[in-house]
């Protein structure tokens, strides 16, 4: 088993993963959205994802004290509302990071026992809140990061619970999906589609990659998905960008 590998990874692409988080999030609650009231807008101005996510991106880049003070913020919000999806989805992220840590510090039981803790919290927040952005995104990002140097057997189901999470909000942005960002579209669609491909569905991931190089303008990821259609995808995902840089 090579799960210390596995998550060893988790600290220098985790902030790949959280930056998804901003972009879907911003994307499924911008004022050019349908301003219908809804699960997933209703509750727009309080968005716990804007207290929290510069002290989990600053901490992720290694400021100890931002990463507890983001941990701090979601077991408050936790204890207030033991049923807060969005803290809880938050929180087990950073159990999965402080399991990365463990492992490289050679912990492996502390790893194995913080990732299994992570994972949990993350599908019980995900139960919780099946339609919320703000939940499911941070989920797949997250597995999607995480899963790249496991073993097959293992990142399988992970994965897959990913590609369901992307799939899901696709479903759920698709009366708006046209009037979306170039950047939040390219986010959603690379994660469709790098989840199908590692998932062997080559069919849809092409689907995927075509509709990124057609529809999300502009995209940090737009020349990957070019690359890849045309048989020469760069070994080295690309990240997102300076955009979700730490503050």
């Amino acid at each position: 088993m090579q799960t210390s590998v596995t998550v060893s990874i988790v600290a220098s692409t985790f902030a790949l993963g959280l930056a998804l988080t901003t972009a879907a999030t911003l994307a499924q609650q911008s004022p050019s959205l349908d301003p219908a009231p809804s699960a997933l807008t209703a509750s727009a101005p309080d968005r716990f994802d804007l207290e929290v996510r510069t002290d989990f991106f600053a901490g992720f880049t290694g400021n100890v004290e931002r990463l507890e003070r983001g941990m701090a913020k979601s077991e408050a919000a936790l204890a207030a509302n033991p049923n807060h999806a969005e803290a809880m989805v938050w929180h087990g992220g950073g159990m999965i990071f402080k399991a990365g840590q463990a492992f490289r510090a050679g912990d492996t039981s502390t790893g194995r026992e913080l990732f299994g803790s992570g994972l949990g919290e993350m599908n019980q927040a995900v139960a919780l809140a099946p339609d919320n952005v703000g939940v499911r995104i941070p989920r797949g990002a997250i597995l999607l990061e995480a899963t790249r140097q496991m073993p097959p057997a293992q990142a399988e189901p992970l994965v897959q619970l990913a590609v369901n999470d992307y799939q899901h909000v696709l479903e759920l942005q698709a009366k708006n999906f046209t009037s979306l960002g170039g950047h939040a579209k390219g986010e959603l669609l690379f994660g469709l589609a790098d989840g199908n491909a590692r998932l062997g569905d080559l069919q849809k991931a092409r689907q995927y990659f075509q509709r990124m190089t057609e529809e999300a303008t502009p995209s940090p990821r737009r020349e990957y998905a070019a690359a890849w259609l045309a048989g020469a995808a760069p070994q080295r995902v690309p990240a997102c960008g300076p955009c979700h840089a730490a503050k």
